[in-house]
């Protein structure tokens, strides 16, 4: 079941890449961007997250903390999108328990249109964030949740297609 504004965001916790628990209520009194992906070795996904990791300190400073969720095993994501240190918590969650509790969910429709974004797609190559094994559900859709100080969700953004994310410019609305 899908989010929506207003509500009360699910309660978790999990171990990031390094064994240290990260869980929704260590956030209180700050706002959280949580991000949903695909799997670690997704050219889209690797793309956001080096944008993400450049924008991560200014909008920590001005009261936003990130946390990324992949659907990889540790391992996968230490080798792609965790191969370099990043200033916010990458979760690992293979079982898809948090995208249960979140309601992100594949599309085959989206996937399809995702492998339409050739400009994205030629964006991430050019940065070096190369196709590879795919884990999980291949036609899983990102998400993306801007979660108030008090646990709220403020913004429930899912995908359109298999490369798309709520834009940094939204995401900057809410800092203001």
């Amino acid at each position: 079941m899908k989010l929506s504004p207003g509500v009360q965001a699910p309660a978790f916790s999990l171990s990031d890449l390094y064994g240290n628990a990260v869980g929704l209520e260590q956030f209180r009194g700050r706002k959280v961007l949580l991000s949903f992906y695909r799997y670690a070795s997704c050219p889209f996904c690797n793309l956001r997250v080096h944008h993400l990791s450049r924008q991560a300190p200014a909008w920590q400073a001005r009261g936003l903390d990130l946390v990324a969720v992949f659907q990889s095993p540790r391992e996968s994501i230490l080798e792609h999108a965790g191969s370099e240190p990043r200033p916010f918590a990458i979760l690992p969650d293979p079982t898809r328990g948090l995208y249960r509790q979140y309601g992100v969910e594949g599309s085959w429709g989206a996937f399809l249109k995702g492998g339409l974004q050739l400009g994205k797609f030629g964006a991430a190559m050019k940065e070096g964030f190369m196709p590879g094994k795919m884990e999980g559900d291949i036609n899983m859709v990102p998400a993306d949740f801007i979660i108030d100080e008090e646990g709220r969700v403020l913004v429930a953004y899912y995908g359109r297609d298999i490369s798309d994310h709520l834009p940094e410019a939204v995401i900057e609305q809410h800092l203001r």
